[in-house]
């Protein structure tokens, strides 16, 4: 009996975040470390593929992600060698002393869509992060893709310190600050949200590619 409630619990859950009424369409955004590469978000849940372009040629894209947020599967395309492989999550990331959430009550639109701040600080790391998070937007793909992917990197890491978002909630802009100098470290912005029907093909492996063999 308690198999079954915790079984209808998870999908409960499950089904809150990837809702009916979910967004559909693409999502482009910029991000700045040393350079400036562009990348892109083509959501279609349970599905999601995550373009990243050329640093040189912002319409020539090298390498896709393609996640699977029922399976839990991540596939990972490289377009110029034609393969493909599956992208294996790695250990969970260390961080040092103790990340400090602030909601704050600063507001911004960004793209006509109104974001509320949220600062994430960790001391001893000596960094700080402001995420300007959508109040609505329905983009409940974010957080079980990010969860998923279990990235190393600090825009990542920190935001998933933040635990009293409201599903479909997800960062438009993100700012990671050294705290003893104010030097900006990254900036993930985005700059384009295209509501759009897509296609299936989209979020398949291409015919032609072939399987990479450690």
């Amino acid at each position: 009996m308690y198999k079954k409630i915790f079984i209808y619990l998870c999908f409960s859950i499950n089904t809150l975040f990837l809702g009916q009424n979910s967004f559909e369409g693409k999502i482009e955004f910029l991000y700045y470390k040393n350079d400036t590469t562009k990348n892109a978000y083509l959501v279609k849940e349970p599905f999601v593929r995550l373009d990243q372009y050329s640093k040189n040629n912002t319409e020539n894209i090298e390498g896709s992600y393609l996640f699977n947020l029922n399976t839990k599967q991540i596939q990972l395309l490289s377009h110029k060698r034609k393969m493909w492989s599956i992208h294996k999550s790695s250990v969970p990331p260390v961080i040092k002393g103790e990340c400090e959430v602030i909601k704050t009550s600063n507001t911004k639109k960004i793209l006509n869509i109104l974001c509320t701040e949220y600062i994430v600080r960790n001391k001893q790391e000596d960094i700080e992060i402001s995420y300007w998070i959508s109040n609505s937007g329905n983009y409940s793909f974010f957080y079980p893709m990010l969860n998923l992917w279990n990235r190393k990197d600090k825009q990542s890491v920190y935001f998933l310190k933040i635990t009293d978002l409201k599903p479909g909630m997800m960062p438009l802009l993100s700012i990671e600050k050294q705290i003893s100098t104010g030097k900006i470290i990254s900036k993930l912005e985005t700059i384009k949200i295209e509501k759009v029907k897509l296609k299936d093909d989209d979020f398949i492996i291409p015919k032609g590619y072939k399987k990479f063999e450690e």
